[in-house]
């Protein structure tokens, strides 16, 4: 009864969706959609993160938790495809290859490497010791299990949901410009390609974002998912919180935005420009906003501020789903990463910190050196102020885009996926003179520029970007390790190598050599996953390329009317590829293309030949095998060994409350600390550290805020490197849209004795409030 009511009441709703112009646009079905969402946070503590190759910046808390969105597009008797977005700097060979084990044992074959596609948004705020080769977990000391499989055990149940989910639905592609949420990074580099090439273009950054939206023939819009290019460096490489940074963010923006307003009333006020909401709270039913009859409900709960009212579990895991109905499917919002590979969310250019100069336009650097050349965020010098309006830009885009989408994908449901060997690949190119020639990429390299960093995360030591050079100190350092041939050498040139990472095999591969080419089709959408960071230029001919291959082939189904997005970091990490013409200026992009000045080339290539076989219906060759070093992998992180606190103490007792019948206005920080133990201890997928509850009428407690969301942050700290003791400190940015009543905070841990068993624990603070 109650679903066919919620039916009735989102019928009209769902009119005024397809209605465009006064016309209805033609709704029938061509497919089975589903989505799905899991928890992939992680550890955090202890483990370094994976992004800016910093040894010091190890996790210690969460800024908003880390999810995997998958959606799933088949045809009723035909083809399907399934993508997953996930909060995480890339994806990892290791991790697909885990998945698809699990798929191909749940599934059988429906779900396999031809069309399956994991992609990362590029935060540099997760943790790492996920991915299998020796360069990329390094910092983290080897191989993480913890952070291995929440992600492998969080895309699964991401997909199982989607899989689940499979109903009839259809699907709008939207598209538009995005001008305020990145600029080109490494400019000098992207002026070295041809002008004629470049005044095609109106921008050196792609500001284009591509929108998919999801309809359920029964319910509705269900999820939307999006590709932009931009950095997920709007937190710096000295932030120690777990973080989505500004797409995760986006991500849980819009889909709190559709939770609160899912009949598209806040389309508007988002346009706008008006603040987001960012909780239920301002809707929950609490006592009259009367200061003295709260501080009175305050002070008569002082009493049961340590006690839980209901059990631990369920409540720490109620707080997302607090307006959703219960058999509803939730709406999914992923944020997807493209060719960012150049493009940064510090807006405001780059400065030195020492004499808030602009940079050095073609190094990058301040007085020759690198370390003091950073990029700002529009909210500096507050990286999360930086995030919070860098993910809104997006969000206010995407809701635009969503509200207004009305072109509807029809068509095939296709897929082709090869591997290449990117270490020894023969590209065929074109000459000046309209013949071609034969080229070759190279195993693996990095040049000096790579350790130089970006204006995102500088570097150390005396590199900077545009060595060309290197230098013989380093040199010798470097053949300590690898000393590369001279056919290296000039394979990479002008690229003078740092490390000569595909020839180092000790005590197991340092680089990938065979990558995964693969595209998706929905229709008249193609999407090109691709193992790396495409620069701008890069992406757009790489598109172009294969745009011209589906229009220009005889195919009458995609005419010119064909979207092609790149999804990037996919499947597994490569690093990054640019032009032919920005490898000349060996910036760290430049410094980071692995496989030599042809890479590009040689992916165009690979990909015609997989748009060739999709218009033909051909099939294309796998390729060979990567390999699953798993069984090889290292891990040097110390497993936590035991946690304690000072005699007369317990886990959960708060170490620093609020004052007693405190009262806080909107904006203030309210901050708690307790007495706690290593979060690695439970990860709490799909639950929380932190809880800040509301008092509903006058003896139980609603979950309002948890560690999930923007304006709630779980800090956690020992007083030395080695002690047993630690604290977990709380912090509640009290929102704007925060309803007036009685709040508290609460925390939740385990905490490991000296013989490992695991106790779990809560604590409360006292009762205070918001006015």
């Amino acid at each position: 009864m109650m679903g066919r009511l919620i039916s009735m009441l989102w019928l009209p709703i769902l009119v005024l969706l397809l209605v465009e112009n006064g016309r209805m646009v033609k709704s029938a079905s061509k497919y089975l959609i589903g989505l799905g969402s899991y928890d992939i946070t992680g550890p955090a503590a202890d483990v370094n993160m994976m992004g800016y190759a910093n040894t010091d910046q190890t996790a210690s808390g969460v800024h908003f938790r880390l999810r995997a969105r998958a959606f799933i597009v088949a045809e009723p008797q035909g083809n399907r495809i399934l993508f997953v977005n996930l909060d995480a700097c890339m994806a990892s060979q290791l991790v697909t290859i885990k998945v698809l084990e699990r798929l191909r044992a749940r599934y059988g074959n429906l779900y396999t490497e031809n069309n399956v596609a994991i992609s990362g948004i590029h935060t540099h705020a997760g943790p790492g010791g996920y991915l299998q080769y020796v360069v990329y977990i390094v910092t983290s000391l080897g191989f993480v299990r913890q952070s291995f499989d929440a992600l492998v055990d969080g895309i699964e149940q991401s997909i199982i949901q989607a899989h689940d989910n499979l109903r009839p639905g259809s699907i709008y592609v939207n598209k538009g410009e995005l001008l305020d949420a990145g600029v080109n990074r490494s400019p000098s580099a992207y002026l070295n390609n041809a002008a004629s090439e470049r005044s095609k273009y109106k921008y050196d950054v792609d500001k284009d974002m591509t929108l998919l939206k999801f309809v359920d023939d029964e319910w509705g819009p269900v999820g939307s998912f999006n590709w932009f290019a931009t950095h997920g460096t709007s937190m710096s490489r000295t932030n120690s919180l777990i973080s989505g940074d500004n797409k995760g963010a986006a991500a849980r923006f819009m889909e709190d935005w559709f939770d609160q307003n899912n009949s598209g009333r806040m389309a508007s006020e988002v346009s706008k420009g008006n603040e987001i909401p960012r909780r239920v709270s301002n809707i929950i039913p609490v006592v009259e906003d009367n200061h003295h009859e709260l501080l009175e409900l305050a002070a008569s709960f002082e009493s049961l501020s340590g006690k839980s009212t209901t059990r631990f579990m369920s409540i720490a895991r109620r707080v997302r789903s607090a307006l959703r109905q219960a058999d509803r499917p939730k709406f999914i919002s992923a944020f997807c990463q493209t060719n960012c590979g150049d493009v940064s969310p510090n807006v405001l250019g780059a400065f030195c910190t020492d004499t808030g100069l602009p940079c050095d336009f073609n190094h990058s650097t301040c007085g020759g050196k690198n370390e003091l050349c950073y990029g700002r965020g529009p909210g500096y010098p507050d990286e999360f102020e930086s995030t919070r309006i860098i993910g809104e830009r997006q969000l206010k885009k995407a809701v635009e885009l969503f509200s207004a989408a009305s072109e509807q994908l029809n068509g095939k449901i296709d897929y082709r996926h090869s591997y290449v060997d990117f270490s020894k690949l023969n590209v065929t190119v074109s000459t000046q003179g309209g013949g071609t020639n034969v080229v070759k990429t190279c195993p693996a390299a990095m040049g000096f520029a790579f350790a130089a960093g970006t204006t995102d995360g500088p570097g150390a030591f005396d590199f900077k970007q545009g060595d060309d050079k290197g230098n013989a100190f380093w040199k010798l350092v470097r053949n300590l390790l690898k000393n590369p041939g001279e056919e290296q050498v000039e394979c990479q040139s002008p690229k003078p190598i740092l490390l000569d990472t595909g020839e180092m095999k000790q005590p197991y591969d340092w680089a990938p050599s065979i990558l995964p080419v693969q595209i998706l089709r929905i229709g008249k959408l193609v999407i090109l996953s691709v193992p790396g960071e495409f620069t701008t230029m890069a992406g757009r001919r790489l598109r172009d390329a294969v745009k011209t291959v589906l229009t220009n082939g005889g195919s009458k189904e995609f005419g010119s009317n064909v979207h092609v997005v790149i999804a990037g970091l996919t499947n597994t990490y490569s690093q990054y590829v640019t032009t032919f013409e920005e490898y000349q200026i060996q910036r760290y992009e430049g410094a980071s293309t692995l496989y030599g000045p042809h890479t590009l080339s040689g992916y165009i290539q690979e990909f015609k030949k997989l748009a060739a076989a999709l218009i033909t219906g051909q099939s294309v060759d796998s390729g060979p095998q990567p390999p699953d070093l798993l069984s090889k992998q290292i891990s040097l992180l110390t497993p936590v060994v035991m946690d304690a606190t000072p005699i007369g103490v317990k886990f959960g007792d708060v170490s620093l409350d609020v004052a007693k019948n405190a009262t806080f206005k909107r904006s203030d920080n309210v901050t708690v600390a307790f007495w706690s133990a290593c979060p690695r201890n439970d990860l709490m997928t799909e639950g929380t550290f932190a809880l800040v509850e509301i008092l509903k009428g006058k003896d139980s407690w609603e979950p309002t805020y948890d560690d999930d969301d923007f304006c709630l942050r779980f800090i956690w700290s020992r007083p030395t490197k080695l002690s047993t003791h630690s604290h977990a400190t709380i912090e509640w940015i009290i929102p704007h849209t925060a309803a007036s009543g009685v709040y508290r905070i609460r925390h939740f841990g385990a905490a490991k004795s000296l013989l490992g068993s695991i106790k779990h624990f809560t604590g409360s603070s006292s009762a205070f409030v918001v006015a």
